[in-house]
């Protein structure tokens, strides 16, 4: 009999916030990284999306390329500690309905998978933490003891259909009776892949995707969780423009 999986992205689908985001202001915080390096252009684009003027992928992005270099002047043992003190200190800052599937499959004994974009060494921690069997995540590359401003990302929707196919070979997994849980574009495949696919507080552009798949609308369960309530939508509800707000 085949194993039923559960493959979960991390950041705004178990974690409120982004494990780099976190790991970049703590290396602020314990002068490992120049405040400079917030100023500017990453600063910029936080206030345009902290304001709805700019694209949040736009802003991490830039962070993310920065961040990269930052990390060839750190060391990996600091990079780790700082990573540890991460999870320690934000690591419980989850949504409630994530935290309760994730209860759910490990008492059905389901198979509990992170893929995520977020840093290797963050998403480890948190894999440990949450109790899942195994994880992908972007591979910071080190070399000679160093980072290298190298990476092999996993934040695409093609890296993580990869992936899957990886763990169906590993795991040997049922994926028409398997679940999957993401927000973004990037976790499209992750969603169109299995037979349980849940979108939480999805991006507009994946909302725009799972509203052009028909197949994938008939089973997709989207889920918003805001303040102090949980409710689902129809995957077919309006998206509005902004000019018609």
């Amino acid at each position: 009999m085949k194993n039923i999986a559960a493959f979960f992205d991390v950041d705004g689908t178990i974690f409120r916030n982004s494990l780099l985001i976190e790991h970049f202001k703590l290396l602020i915080k314990y002068e490992f990284i120049s405040m400079d390096a917030w100023t500017g252009k990453v600063q910029e684009k936080f206030n345009k999306w902290a304001s709805r003027d700019g694209d949040y992928d736009e802003y991490l992005l830039e962070l993310a390329d920065i961040y990269l270099d930052a990390l060839k002047h750190i060391s990996p043992k600091d990079v780790n500690y700082i990573a540890n003190r991460v999870i320690e200190l934000r690591g419980d800052k989850v949504y409630k309905f994530t935290k309760n599937r994730i209860k759910w499959h490990k008492k059905m004994g389901h198979k509990l998978i992170i893929i995520s974009g977020s840093p290797d060494f963050l998403v480890e921690k948190m894999a440990t933490k949450l109790g899942f069997i195994d994880y992908k995540a972007t591979d910071y590359i080190v070399k000679d003891g160093k980072y290298t401003g190298e990476k092999i990302p996993m934040w695409d929707s093609v890296s993580k259909n990869t992936a899957i196919q990886e763990y169906v070979k590993k795991y040997d997994i049922d994926l028409e009776n398997s679940y999957s849980y993401g927000d973004t574009s990037g976790d499209y495949s992750m969603l169109t892949t299995v037979g349980h696919p849940f979108a939480i507080n999805p991006a507009r552009r994946l909302l725009e995707l799972i509203q052009n798949n028909e197949e994938l609308c008939k089973k997709i369960k989207i889920i918003v969780e805001r303040k102090d309530a949980i409710y689902d939508i129809n995957p077919k509800t309006k998206i509005y423009n902004e000019e018609e707000i």
